[in-house]
């Protein structure tokens, strides 16, 4: 009997001939085998949110470009960080650093000023797995805030701080901290101007919006960050929903990540984030249903928007404003980036 070299899972070797069609059937067998395992393979899901209010206008298209850009950067670094196997908590830490160094959003570098004429910063960050938080509200030195609301999570036994307080938090492990000054704009500087002239600050900044983040990692945990530079000619020491737990912030491995972009006060109110989270598990709604159901029936129309992750890893970004600026990626090649577009004529935006 003679023998025929075959492959069998890579591998050459012989076989008698009137096995050839066994060995086809083997190696069929194991390329089905392959491919069933790389669909079983874990999912990660990613969204993001760069603040949702009035429409830019057509012919602003520098920061059109400007925020597709670095809304597409942080997508893809965060992707890379959740395809690699890194954790939810990771990428979102690091897509929000990413925004808080881009002039064209309302965090970080290029966030709106106080009556005062002064930055005064927010952020907040949820790992839904263990539930732990931590946040920071009015600080003023911090280059990243949003690394500063994870240094209280970890290293401290609190979970919000505030000023003076969770500054020098932040310089006592090493974060990075600058004259506020670092964070005014170019285009921050008639606004600057006129709210020390005492003047009320105008909505020209309606565009530029607080910036999110939630993540879904292969491990099956959920993480969710928010930053922001607040409402601009806020009155000092003002703290909206961004550095709220369960306002405009919140996680939960077992049902979704949420953070919110809006009005603040109303998402402080209705516990807007958290919300979403309990219609999940107290009411069996589909996360389309429950983002809706806060945004449409809590919320009053025009107050914001929010992005989500479940914990099967569906998606949702959805608001009632004009628009909202957003990203979204996924383990199963999804990746999108959205800037000055309309809602629809329900509000809804995307949902997979």
């Amino acid at each position: 009997m003679s023998l025929a070299p075959v492959l069998v899972h890579g591998c050459r070797t012989s076989l008698p001939s009137v096995s050839r069609r066994a060995a086809f059937l083997l190696g069929f067998w194991l390329f089905a085998l392959g491919v069933c395992q790389a669909q079983d393979e874990p999912r990660w899901a990613l969204v993001i949110h760069g603040g949702a209010g009035g429409l830019v206008d057509a012919g602003d298209s520098e920061i059109n470009q400007r925020r597709r850009a670095s809304l597409e950067e942080a997508a893809r670094r965060g992707s890379e960080i959740l395809a690699e196997g890194g954790t939810a908590l990771e990428a979102v830490e690091t897509v929000i650093r990413h925004l808080e160094d881009e002039v064209a959003f309302n965090a970080g570098v290029g966030a709106v000023m106080n009556a005062a004429g002064i930055h005064e910063l927010d952020a907040s960050i949820m790992d839904g797995d263990t539930l732990r938080c931590g946040a920071v509200a009015g600080v003023t030195r911090v280059r990243h805030p949003i690394s500063a609301a994870r240094i209280v999570m970890n290293e401290t036994r609190h979970v919000l701080m505030q000023g003076a307080g969770a500054e020098r938090v932040a310089g006592e492990a090493g974060l990075e901290m600058v004259d506020n000054t670092f964070f005014t704009a170019p285009s921050m500087i008639p606004l600057r101007d006129r709210l020390r002239a005492g003047k009320e600050a105008e909505q020209e900044n309606d565009h530029k919006g607080t910036v999110g983040c939630v993540a879904l990692d292969r491990a099956g945990r959920i993480a969710a960050g928010t930053s922001t530079g607040g409402l601009p000619g806020k009155l000092p020491g003002r703290v909206g929903d961004s550095p709220v737990i369960g306002a405009g912030t919140y996680a939960n491995s077992a049902t979704c990540g949420v953070s919110c972009t809006g009005t603040g006060e109303e998402y402080i109110r209705h516990a807007a984030a958290h919300s979403v989270s309990m219609l999940l598990e107290s009411r069996d709604m589909s996360l389309e249903e429950a983002v809706s159901n806060v945004l449409r029936e809590r919320l009053k129309p025009g107050d914001g928007g929010m992005i989500a992750i479940d914990y099967r890893g569906e998606i949702r970004a959805d608001f009632t404003t004009d628009s909202m600026a957003w990203a979204a990626a996924a383990s199963d090649g999804r990746f999108e980036v959205h800037v000055g577009e309309s809602r629809g004529e329900d509000g809804a935006d995307s949902s997979r």
